[in-house]
């Protein structure tokens, strides 16, 4: 892309983003690194609304790292609620309990130091050290991925899978100040949640749309891989969530009550073992479970 169609870009996102940004807890000035660590975790495939009034209470209840690693990884599990996909919950205790380790208590903001963390990726690593930081990384999210395949590769989609390609791209569009970057980070993520969706983008509000190379080009059909759907009736995510929220409401739970929430013995039973494997359910006594103490 050519250095003044790149600077267009930056100019139109940017400015855009300044009149359009949603006011999240983790954006405010007052947003500690530990807020804006922990919206990551929960935002991972979870919708903003979603995450709102459970990363509230989290930092309520443990505002430091230091305070939800002196808790029972039961205690992080029970916090998560119905956010789904609660190994994540298990992952940011085990952050939190390194970060009190290694660093003090203080969420580091080095990418080296945030990648080295349980449970933490290049992207929680890159956005936590852009948007905690203000540092300049390339973060490639969902929404920024599509974004990018729009306006700049001329597809409806990205790959399944973050390409080299795909990062040289975001590499070279990337602002070359620290403070801009980060702020551009964000702006495309935002742009990408609220304008260019996945499955009705709204062209007609589109800061970019006479730079989008995928709309100049008459909007074709994706024409890759398969993607993903989100199944849900009768999966073993759908057991797994059922049992999760017996466990979280009570003390214990026995077999009985296991049994009434999903009748089919085979998966109730291989969803039963895989809990226990990854440490999101302790077997107490035969037949009784709990969340970790």
């Amino acid at each position: 892309m050519e250095a003044a169609t790149t600077a267009a870009l930056h100019a139109c996102v940017l400015d855009w983003y300044d009149d359009h940004a949603r006011e999240l807890p983790w954006r405010g000035p007052e947003a500690t690194p530990w807020s804006v660590m922990v919206s990551e975790f929960m935002l991972q495939q979870t919708p903003v609304a979603r995450v709102l009034p459970v990363h509230e209470a989290w930092l309520e209840r443990w505002p430091t790292p230091a305070d939800l690693a002196a808790e029972p990884t039961g205690e992080a599990v029970r916090m998560w609620g119905r956010l789904g996909y609660p190994r994540r919950a298990l992952r940011l205790h085990a952050a939190a309990a390194a970060i009190v380790e290694r660093h003090g208590g203080e969420v580091p903001a080095s990418y080296d130091d945030l990648l080295a963390l349980p449970g933490v990726g290049d992207y929680t690593a890159s956005a936590i050290a852009s948007f905690a930081f203000g540092q300049r990384h390339v973060v490639l999210d969902t929404n920024v991925r599509r974004v990018l395949a729009r306006v700049v590769s001329g597809v409806e989609f990205p790959a399944t899978a973050v390409t080299r390609a795909e990062r040289d791209v975001a590499t070279a569009l990337l602002p070359d100040d620290d403070a801009t970057a980060a702020t551009w980070a964000v702006a495309t993520m935002e742009l990408g949640a609220l304008v260019c969706t996945a499955r009705q983008p709204a062209c007609g509000a589109c800061p970019v749309a006479d730079l989008c190379a995928w709309r100049g080009a008459g909007f074709p059909a994706y024409d890759g891989p398969p993607r993903r759907g989100q199944a849900w009736a009768g999966t073993d995510r759908q057991c797994r969530g059922r049992i999760m929220a017996l466990a979280r409401e009570a003390d214990s739970v026995g077999a009985a009550q296991v049994e009434a929430a999903w009748p089919q013995a085979e998966q109730r039973e291989r969803c039963l073992a895989g809990l226990v494997t990854d440490g999101l359910l302790t077997q107490i006594t035969p037949g009784r479970w709990a969340l970790p103490g």
